[in-house]
């Protein structure tokens, strides 16, 4: 008799402590947030990892330039063709670790290595690999020297990169420029409240206030406008 009262105290006290049914669902509800919230830091920790496309163009462009370094000294080794961009592209370190991959496998068998490079070029900063892939073609075509065309591909793109880096530095001055005039109109309006002249009760008070707010508005914008499309014309006519 005692053990079967001990067994039904245990079963009293299981019951008793149990979850009923609408705490088990919100407790499903609160770990699937928990899911969720999760995934989406994630997904954000991911966006902010990734490099924007200036910056991966420019470490493309930073790879050409080595690829092209790295196949000179293994031809001048006297390695084949296909054996030195095999070597070469093994001592790189580019943006996407497989997207050179079908370039080695492609030297490696044989096959179409200027296609290879064309493919694997991105839309943003392979210019090089593009360059290089003529040089092949050219080379395979005409029975030239490939170490010279090669060795002349890098020598243009990094005084290419070079001019690049000189233009950019130029620009700053402007940019910042830019920037400080786009925050002037909101120091003015700071400063106007600050000597107690009440900006903000003009600029909604009225149809007067609304029209100078859109003005400026619309000024500002333009102004911006106007800059960036300056900068941007300075960056296209460096040479790729």
């Amino acid at each position: 008799m005692l053990i079967v009262a001990i067994g039904l105290a245990a079963v009293a006290a299981l019951l008793w402590t149990s979850p009923d049914a609408a705490t088990l669902r919100l407790l499903e509800l609160m770990r699937s947030r928990q899911e969720a919230r999760g995934s989406f830091l994630d997904c954000l920790s991911r966006l902010a990892r990734r490099p924007s496309r200036a910056k991966q163009a420019a470490v493309w462009r930073r790879v050409s330039i080595e690829l092209c370094q790295a196949v000179v000294a293994e031809l001048a080794a006297g390695r084949p063709p296909g054996d030195a961009l095999v070597r070469a592209i093994g001592c790189l370190d580019p943006p996407e670790a497989a997207a050179l991959r079908p370039v080695v496998a492609t030297a490696r068998d044989g096959g179409d290595v200027p296609a290879a490079l064309e493919r694997a070029a991105p839309a943003h900063g392979g210019e090089g690999l593009r360059r290089l892939a003529a040089c092949w073609r050219v080379g395979l075509a005409t029975g030239a020297g490939l170490t010279a065309l090669v060795e002349r591909v890098g020598l243009s793109l990094r005084e290419a990169e070079t001019h690049r880096g000189e233009v950019e530095a130029q620009l700053a001055g402007p940019r910042s420029t830019a920037r400080l005039l786009a925050g002037l109109p909101l120091l003015g309006i700071l400063l106007a409240a600050g000597l107690g002249l009440r900006p903000l009760a003009f600029l909604f008070g009225g149809p007067a206030g609304y029209a100078c707010l859109g003005a400026g508005v619309l000024l500002a914008l333009a102004g911006m406008w106007w800059m960036n499309r300056l900068v941007a014309q300075a960056q296209r006519h460096v040479p790729a």
